[in-house]
């Protein structure tokens, strides 16, 4: 057999290995491509079908936009159409709650403070307490004795120095106590009880001649 003819063998023969071989890895690709597209095609299929139901479903609700989520629907819910008369009998509730709901605020408020008006008017006032005070000592006090008594006495009450001196010195002016200086000091006394005034001697009338 010629070299060339047997060399002419060999390349086909190899040719020959190589197409077989190419052949079945497109065989092969083939079917993998087919199940590939035949899966694709059922999930294809499958999602027709949801899609089928969820139109069917959207037409039985009454056509919603298919814009409209869960959470729109969950945070506008909707509100029962009311006519004119359900609105003016719901406002008319709503005046005559807020009413009751108002005079039932002012009512404890006016109890309060008609309770509490007694109770302030029942407590004397700084010029009566001193002038009690004064009246049931026997010595002389000055403005600080006399503020410490009473913040010992009323302990409810604030007494300051300066007011008491002040509220002294106002019973003084009137002559409701009696201020007495003994070098640096002062002190205060309540007004002693006046004596009745000695009657005028009647002048005798001439007799007549």
């Amino acid at each position: 057999m010629p070299e060339t003819q047997t060399h002419a063998t060999e390349l086909t023969s190899q040719y020959i290995a190589q197409v077989t071989g190419d052949l079945e890895r497109n065989t092969k690709e083939q079917e993998r491509i087919g199940r590939d597209i035949g899966a694709l095609q059922e999930q294809l299929r499958a999602l027709e079908h949801d899609h089928t139901v969820l139109v069917n479903m959207q037409r039985a609700l009454g056509g919603a936009s298919p814009t409209v989520t869960a959470e729109d629907v969950t945070a506008a819910p909707s509100v029962p159409h009311q006519g004119p008369a359900e609105r003016k009998q719901g406002k008319a509730k709503k005046s005559a709650a807020t009413s009751a709901k108002k005079a039932a605020s002012e009512k404890p408020a006016a109890n309060a403070s008609s309770a509490k008006a007694p109770t302030t008017a029942a407590k004397p006032t700084l010029v009566e307490l001193i002038r009690s005070h004064l009246t049931q000592q026997s010595e002389p006090r000055s403005a600080a004795e006399i503020t410490a008594a009473l913040t010992q006495a009323h302990p409810d009450r604030s007494m300051k120095n300066t007011v008491v001196r002040t509220t002294l010195e106002g019973l003084v002016a009137k002559s409701h106590a009696h201020r007495t200086k003994q070098g640096s000091s002062v002190f205060y006394t309540a007004p002693a009880a006046s004596a009745p005034a000695p009657a005028e001697p009647q002048q005798e009338t001439p007799a007549a001649e």
